[in-house]
């Protein structure tokens, strides 16, 4: 297939959650190891983390638990930077996680990957993590040249706003040279999934652990996951027939559907 030929352009993947189960086992270690680290007795367990993932951003996050659960570190001296070197610290915990192998990716992302490379489909990510966390994932679990696949990472800090706004999307879209009608966002929170719809993106959430009792009104399909031949994906909103898996087929149908309305 040419990727001219096709109703979808471009897929745009969100990271932690989508691509994989990140959060709970990997950021969330990572932040308590730092924390540790700098000598700070701060713990966030799997409920907690929960709730700071309403924050978007590591930075933010840290922020808003200071300003929520230890006020006094406020007056600390220069708080911004100590925030940014104990987030940095994070960072390291975190790829040093991921290049011991412990973090899978989530059924049919490797294989919707690989499927609209073959396409000639652009692959994007649009992300509020930083590029050393994107590519430290897809190094450590599509290959050492994967993040080279991707025609566009646009990750970290650069853009102002965080998801849920869509700053990430819109500067992803630029890079691409392509309008939103053309690209399909998968994401797997809220947050996200409004970030998207203000880009103006027809979006594809898959549900995390975290996530699944979100508020995902817009979004195209919810699913459980993308799906394999052998391990078909839970519907958890929308009309999808016999679908079992996505696929660039299932992609392009649900755009040409949208586009026919």
């Amino acid at each position: 297939m040419k990727a001219e030929d096709s109703a979808v352009r471009a897929v745009l993947f969100d990271v932690d959650g989508t691509l994989a189960d990140t959060e709970r086992d990997g950021h969330r270690p990572a932040f308590n190891a730092a924390f540790a680290e700098l000598g700070l007795d701060w713990e966030w367990d799997v409920e907690l983390y929960g709730e700071l993932l309403a924050i978007t951003g590591g930075k933010e996050r840290i922020r808003h638990f200071i300003e929520n659960h230890v006020p006094a570190e406020l007056a600390r001296s220069g708080l911004d930077d100590w925030i940014a070197r104990l987030h940095k610290v994070k960072t390291r915990h975190y790829v040093e996680a991921l290049e011991r192998g412990g973090i899978p990716l989530r059924p049919g992302v490797a294989r919707l990957i690989r499927q609209l490379r073959e396409a000639n489909i652009k692959i994007a990510i649009a992300t509020t993590t930083t590029p050393e966390n994107v590519t430290g994932l897809l190094k450590s679990t599509l290959g050492e040249d994967s993040p080279g696949w991707f025609d566009v990472i646009g990750a970290g800090d650069i853009v102002p706003g965080k998801k849920p706004e869509p700053d990430i999307y819109h500067w992803v879209l630029d890079q691409l040279g392509l309008a939103p009608e053309q690209c399909i966002a998968i994401e797997d929170s809220e947050n996200g999934l409004r970030s998207a719809l203000a880009a103006g993106l027809d979006t594809v959430v898959t549900v995390s652990d975290y996530t699944r009792l979100q508020d995902f009104t817009g979004a195209r399909a919810v699913l459980s996951d993308l799906g394999e031949p052998a391990q078909p994906f839970t519907v958890l909103k929308g009309n999808l027939k016999d679908r079992a898996w996505v696929d660039v087929e299932f992609l392009c149908e649900m755009k040409i559907e949208q586009q026919s309305r």
